[in-house]
């Protein structure tokens, strides 16, 4: 099964939203993978031409696996990755893998962080932690669901998570402690799939909720504006996912079901994916789902970190040995493009900071024979 990821409240917020830094502090001083095998479990691999070819792996990844945690350092050609509940790392930009560490619960993400360090932690669950080097230090959240972590990249130590209700959660001290900033993104009982945190700016967040849509701030949850675009006039709608172009501020993505279009005889049956020139504040329709461009609750969104047009995503399933498609969007033709390979999924897209052409993609392995 495809793992599901997982804002009406006041008047009009100002704008102003940050310029996006570039990729990773230490990016120049990163190098492409030189090697023509990636050695390891098999859990990541990477494709320099947008998933055509992918790189082989010195083993076949074992079911059932989930690599959702992958991401790239500030720390030249560093990247950590998380299989179920085993920390990778590798210091070869990416050709070779080892496990450093057992984490406390089983299908984590990662957040990057400056200094070399990124932050574990379970989407609709409570366990964090905070990774230095091979150290991993378990920390206490505020919160027993999780649903977005973001880090600040000109202030070390300083880091915010949204909680199950939508209300964010600001620590200055490396997440060592914590303090609720603002008010609830969304009226009291709505459900939160998702809190997106801008990587220039943590005051800039975009929520999605279940029925109210989404909802958007950029004084760091002090009022919340709620979006529009996701449905026709006063329509409910469900936001599963978003994400802030490191690109552009003003760009964010999302993955959200009309629920008047909810219906079998709708040729998409609501679910579309969205783009936002405005910081999420309006939504226009950019791809449905369709036989062509297959979209599902969870479907894995990851902009590029140097064109606010282009967005990655993917569809991929065990079930009669389809395999996975990589789609391109490029967002200032419309154009699709896409490409397939033979895994069960990709739950993970990182992309090496020195050239972003190379992406390394955290693999599924689902089938059990």
């Amino acid at each position: 099964m495809k793992r599901i990821s997982a804002a009406v409240i006041t008047a009009a917020a100002v704008f102003v939203l940050a310029q996006p830094t570039t990729a990773l502090a230490a990016g120049s001083a990163w190098a492409a993978p030189s090697c023509a095998r990636v050695t390891g479990d098999g859990s990541v691999t990477f494709t320099r031409d947008d998933g055509a070819h992918l790189a082989p792996t010195s083993v076949l990844l074992k079911p059932t696996s989930y690599t959702f945690g992958l991401v790239a350092l500030d720390t030249p050609n560093t990247l950590l990755a998380t299989r179920n509940s085993e920390l990778q790392r590798s210091t070869d930009a990416g050709c070779t893998w080892t496990r450093i560490a057992t984490l406390d619960a089983g299908l984590t993400h990662l957040t990057a962080a400056p200094g070399g360090r990124a932050f574990a932690w379970e989407r609709n669950g409570g366990y964090l932690a905070r990774v230095d080097g091979k150290k991993v230090t378990p920390l206490t959240a505020p919160t027993t669901a999780i649903m977005g972590l973001g880090t600040d990249r000109s202030r070390p130590g300083h880091l915010r998570l949204a909680g199950g209700d939508g209300t964010l959660y600001d620590s200055t001290d490396a997440g060592a402690s914590w303090q609720p900033v603002g008010t609830p993104a969304f009226e009291a009982g709505t459900g939160v799939y998702t809190v997106a945190f801008d990587p220039a700016d943590l005051d800039h967040a975009v929520a999605g909720g279940m029925v109210r849509g989404g909802a958007v701030t950029t004084d760091g949850g002090a009022t919340w504006t709620a979006s529009t675009g996701l449905t026709g006039a006063g329509s409910p709608a469900n936001l599963f996912d978003a994400v802030v172009s490191p690109a552009s501020s003003s760009v964010v993505y999302a993955l959200g079901l009309d629920l008047a279009q909810a219906t079998p005889d709708s040729p998409a049956e609501g679910r579309h994916l969205y783009r936002s020139s405005d910081g999420g504040r309006t939504f226009t329709k950019v791809v449905d789902d369709s036989a062509e461009t297959k979209l599902t609750n969870g479907t894995l969104l990851a902009p590029s970190p140097v064109d606010p047009d282009v967005l990655y995503f993917e569809y991929g399933t065990y079930f009669q040995g389809y395999g996975t498609d990589l789609f391109r969007l490029d967002a200032a033709t419309g154009k699709v493009t896409k490409t397939h390979n033979t895994y069960d999924g990709i739950s993970a897209i990182a992309f090496n900071p020195a050239q972003p052409k190379v992406m390394y993609l955290g693999l599924e392995e689902v089938r059990v024979d």
